[in-house]
């Protein structure tokens, strides 16, 4: 693990932390370009009664006009949760050129999210893309924010 990859996971794992604390699901994401972070957030799905308001999707509009550029090369978007289809496609549409994420899809489909398990290594592949793809940063960290989200829940705090 590179030192820069745990600080920008902590730093999307702490925005996924604050959209649970606000009645939102576990999931954040960080788009960083060099050392700079461009954007840090989490989903807002449930606030916006948005299905397609995932973290890594606001994270790319917020990028593109922060940039003022829909082409993020040379970005690398943090995920706490290994990217769905939705947010894989967006990330190669904005040309980003690497994802890092922490836990995988499987691990948000055990605690009961509508996941299709397919893999990011699998889209690529299938995409012909080159994104470049880090898994597994921060991992347990990552799985820990389901857990606590799902004990959130059990205690109607919402």
């Amino acid at each position: 693990m590179r030192n820069k990859d745990i600080k920008f996971m902590r730093l999307a794992i702490e925005k996924a932390l604050e959209g649970v604390k606000n009645g939102q699901t576990p999931f954040g994401a960080c788009i960083v370009k060099g050392n700079k972070v461009i954007v840090c957030t989490h989903n807002i799905v449930w606030k916006s009664c948005d299905i397609t308001a995932h973290a890594e999707i606001l994270a790319i509009r917020i990028a593109c006009k922060s940039l003022k550029n829909i082409d993020l090369s040379g970005c690398t978007i943090y995920s706490t949760t290994e990217p769905c289809p939705m947010c894989f496609s967006a990330s190669c549409w904005a040309k980003i050129s690497r994802i890092v994420f922490g836990a995988q899809i499987k691990d948000a489909k055990d605690y009961g999210f509508n996941e299709l398990e397919v893999s990011n290594q699998k889209l690529a592949k299938l995409g012909k893309n080159k994104i470049r793809i880090t898994s597994g940063i921060l991992r347990e960290e990552n799985i820990a924010l389901f857990e606590y989200w799902k004990k959130l829940a059990k205690a109607h705090v919402y």
